[in-house]
């Protein structure tokens, strides 16, 4: 069955694009959630308005993360935290931590899971830590611990 996508589908297409899925799929997912609609001649007309629409969104939404991507890349983060020997911290500095600071300094909500962090921040230093804002913007933030 051909189908007309309303919305952004995971693992299928985007807005506006002309899919053929299995009919079961499409009477039973798809068309009762509102992602698609049948790909009638009269649907595919307003295609046209959904594309153009979706497109003005994906426009919308990489400019405001560029922006974004601009104020991280220009952010500096200072946790204290107390260390023992060798300069270790006792207990760390998590995403959860670092997303946190970030939305209260940025004033904009930030997900944990848009930070990249191999594992938990343990010792004192400056560290150089990736935010994944979309597929091919990933800015630097610096992110400082210092003794408590």
């Amino acid at each position: 069955m051909k189908v007309l996508l309303k919305q952004d589908v995971k693992g299928l297409g985007g807005i506006g694009e002309v899919k053929e899925v299995a009919d079961g799929y499409a009477r039973n997912f798809l068309v009762p959630r509102g992602l698609a609609v049948a790909a009638t001649p009269d649907q595919m007309r307003k295609a046209v308005g959904l594309k153009q629409l979706a497109q003005k969104r994906a426009e919308k939404v990489e400019s405001e993360a560029r922006k974004l991507a601009d104020r991280i890349a220009e952010t500096e983060l200072v946790f204290k935290a107390k260390v023992g020997e060798q300069h270790r911290l006792y207990g760390s500095i998590t995403a959860g931590d670092i997303a946190e600071e970030l939305s209260r300094r940025l004033g904009q909500e930030v997900d944990k899971r848009k930070i990249e962090l191999e594992e938990p921040l343990k010792h004192l230093g400056t560290f150089q830590v990736p935010v994944h804002l979309a597929h091919d913007l990933v800015p630097e933030l610096t992110v400082s611990v210092e003794r408590e």
